[in-house]
């Protein structure tokens, strides 16, 4: 009888513990259907958002946006011709290249066409003018573009050199071209900067600003850098838009080449478009850290700008720039 008891015990158990799961389910669906009931007003809430910030946040009644998504694989195609076989899975020889570069240069003229349409279309409405021509136009600067890559890929050949000259612990191009966030941002900006100059809306911002993300790196597609340009490790930098760098420059990660400050117009906007960031000259060599600022600062032939400098004045071929060497306290640990 004892055994049998236990076992009515045991099973009494298992039934209460069903029991209890059975009020905690019937607990956790009354408090999912609470939550449902509240949507509602939680979407109404939103609408109203959307309603009130109509002209800086939603983007309804009107052309498709160019897709972030889409711009992120372009640059991955454009890549793909520029450094052929070091992107992509597909093994390029000789034979095969001409077939290769050629499908790549279709599915871009393709893919391009389309995002510039939609980007100028945009442009169009967002400045209240007429917009007739907005796929021709696309096709025919997606073709310009193509017709750059030549150019590019030789900016690109030069940056890879100076990254080898300027890196001792470069051991071949291959692993610049793999591993070094520096290329990979210079080279998104140097694509961009094509399509900056073909006066292109939002794809330059978008191609540049995936590149920032991905390597810490803000080249603004508006800036000229010339050829043989180095960035170091690279996390940091920026670039602002009007500034000009020469031949054979190389820059350490945290710099900054940015403005000084922000000219305003008579309504008290700002002013766009004027130079606000400074001038590099050719074969000058900028350290970590290092803010030089300005439209006006330009830094001649030559020069070397040491680590965490603060520059906002025009420095002359051939000079060193320097911080005075800091105090330095030393102590003793305790035992």
């Amino acid at each position: 009888m004892k055994k049998v008891d236990e076992m009515d015990d045991g099973n009494k158990n298992k039934f209460e513990v069903i029991q209890e799961e059975g009020i905690v389910c019937n607990a956790v669906e009354d408090q999912g259907k609470s939550c449902r009931e509240q949507l509602p007003a939680l979407v109404e809430a939103i609408l109203d958002s959307c309603r009130e910030g109509s002209e800086t946040m939603t983007h309804v009644e009107s052309e498709l946006l160019p897709s972030k998504e889409e711009i992120k694989k372009l640059v991955r195609i454009m890549l793909e011709i520029v450094y052929p076989g070091y992107y992509g899975d597909k093994q390029v020889d000789r034979a095969s290249l001409p077939y290769y570069i050629g499908e790549k240069a279709s599915e871009l003229l393709e893919r391009l066409s389309l995002q510039t349409e939609r980007a100028i279309r945009h442009e169009c409405r967002r400045t209240k003018r007429s917009c007739t021509h907005c796929v021709e136009m696309g096709r025919v600067t997606a073709l310009e573009f193509l017709k750059s890559l030549p150019r590019v890929r030789e900016l690109a050949a030069s940056d890879v050199r100076a990254a080898y000259r300027g890196d001792p612990a470069a051991k071949s191009f291959d692993e610049i071209v793999f591993c070094y966030p520096g290329l990979f941002a210079v080279t998104v900006y140097r694509l961009a900067h094509v399509l900056h100059g073909q006066g292109v809306p939002l794809l330059p911002r978008i191609m540049s600003e995936y590149a920032h993300a991905e390597t810490g790196i803000d080249i603004h597609p508006g800036a000229n850098i010339d050829e043989e340009f180095f960035i170091d490790h690279g996390s940091g930098v920026v670039i602002g838009e009007t500034t000009h760098i020469g031949k054979r420059v190389t820059l350490y990660q945290g710099v900054t080449l940015g403005a000084l400050s922000f000219a305003k117009d008579e309504s008290g906007e700002l002013v766009r478009g004027n130079k606000r960031h400074p001038t590099i000259e050719d074969e000058v060599v900028i350290y970590s850290g290092a803010t030089i600022l300005g439209g006006n600062t330009v830094v001649g032939k030559g020069c070397v700008i040491g680590g965490n400098v603060w520059l906002t004045r025009s420095v002359p071929p051939g000079t060193t720039v320097t911080m005075s060497s800091p105090d330095l306290v030393l102590r003793q640990r305790k035992e």
